[in-house]
């Protein structure tokens, strides 16, 4: 347990966020989580949950609860786009979770999003509270809002998404790359489908697109889909624009039947324009540093990005446990130091959706336990 009681501001509720709050209140920290949004939306979106983000879970008590909830691939079939031939059968069953220490989860974003809000006490997420500056003295950081109100803290955690503020207030504004791709997906119920057969878990691989489709309950009652489409005019970069679906269906004509059948069930989707970015080479300044995809957005194309972001939260309560005021900006830095390699590698590999590549990179990905991993050493003060 902490020896001494910090008080940590974590801007953003996302997973990421919550799930920081949710490490840290173990360790004994004061948490308070800024919002900017008003109320959660439930937008839909499946997400995966591999491994080394459900030890994460687990160590927040989380995982029987969402294992009620998920779906468990037996496997992900990696398709050629057109005949259907299986280029990859990569076991996702029993086995994966006996070597990986694990399961792998298939669920509703929103779902997981509940979870985490759940063991968050109500009280100490602040919605409303759109961050527009923060700064620090050599005792705390003041934040201030958008609706003219400020807090303190002696910790300021930026777990912000893409567009985060905090990383412009440290780092400056950042300039990403259009991909020239969106990611379209949806989630719809599966009697949609009629009696039309499909894979548990599947990728239909194209020449210059693919698309990922799911199902995300027990029952196999709910299909989830996502994919990487060129479309080089739409740079809208938000989870929640809406999608044409003649333009999707259109898109995608040639694929296989189960393909076809899928988005011609499909009653909306929603779409964004996938930018890449670059690993940043450092996090933070001082009493502020980053979580999740405020310092390493990446590309869904590994599923890591939750992921990445569930291990932030894990390895930076692991580094501020038993850390006084005085420690604070060593502690931090430790945190980066024991996180950016590894967030670097799965952002880099992720951004160039190569099968083999992302085959290569399996066993690292998922053996990773953000809970025991070893940590960077404590920095010496002068490099803090």
């Amino acid at each position: 347990m902490a020896q001494e009681r910090l008080s940590i501001a974590i801007v953003g509720a996302g997973i990421g966020g919550l799930a920081a709050a949710a490490a840290l209140r173990r360790v004994g920290h004061e948490v308070a989580v800024y919002e900017q949004a008003h109320a959660f939306a439930r937008i839909g979106a499946g997400i995966q949950q591999a491994p080394n983000a459900v030890k994460v879970l687990r160590g927040l008590g989380l995982e029987e609860r969402l294992g009620q909830l998920a779906a468990r691939p037996d496997a992900q079939m990696n398709r050629v786009w057109d005949t259907g031939e299986v280029k990859w059968n990569k076991p996702m069953g029993g086995p994966m979770a006996d070597d990986y220490g694990a399961p792998y989860f298939h669920l509703h974003r929103g779902d997981l999003h509940m979870a985490l809000a759940e063991i968050v006490p109500e009280d100490i997420v602040h919605r409303d509270r759109k961050l527009v500056d923060l700064s620090q003295d050599a005792d705390a950081v003041t934040l201030r809002f958008e609706d003219g109100s400020t807090a303190q803290a002696e910790i300021v955690i930026g777990a912000d998404g893409v567009h985060s503020v905090v990383r412009q207030v440290l780092l400056g504004v950042e300039k990403p790359q259009f991909s020239g791709r969106v990611a379209y997906r949806t989630t719809f119920p599966a009697a949609l489908l009629g009696d039309v057969p499909i894979d548990d878990y599947a990728k239909w691989w194209g020449s210059d697109r693919h698309i990922v489709i799911y199902y995300i309950t027990p029952n196999k009652d709910e299909i989830y889909f996502v994919t990487s489409t060129p479309e080089p005019d739409f740079t809208t970069e938000s989870y929640s624009a809406k999608g044409d679906l003649a333009t999707l269906r259109k898109a995608y004509e040639g694929f296989h039947p189960h393909v076809q059948a899928v988005l011609a069930a499909c009653p909306e989707v929603y779409k964004w324009a996938l930018y890449v970015r670059d690993p940043l080479p450092r996090w933070g300044r001082g009493r502020v540093t980053l979580l999740g995809d405020s310092c390493h957005p990446m590309t869904p194309y590994m599923a890591q990005g939750a992921a990445t972001s569930l291990e932030d939260a894990a390895v930076l309560s692991r580094c501020l446990d038993g850390i006084g005021a005085g420690d604070v900006a060593r502690a931090l830095r430790r945190y980066e130091d024991s996180r950016r390699e590894r967030t670097a590698r799965i952002q880099t590999i992720s951004r160039l959706n190569d099968m083999d590549r992302i085959r290569e990179e399996t066993d690292r990905t998922y053996r990773y336990d953000a809970w025991t991993a070893p940590l960077a050493p404590m920095p010496a003060l002068a490099d803090a």
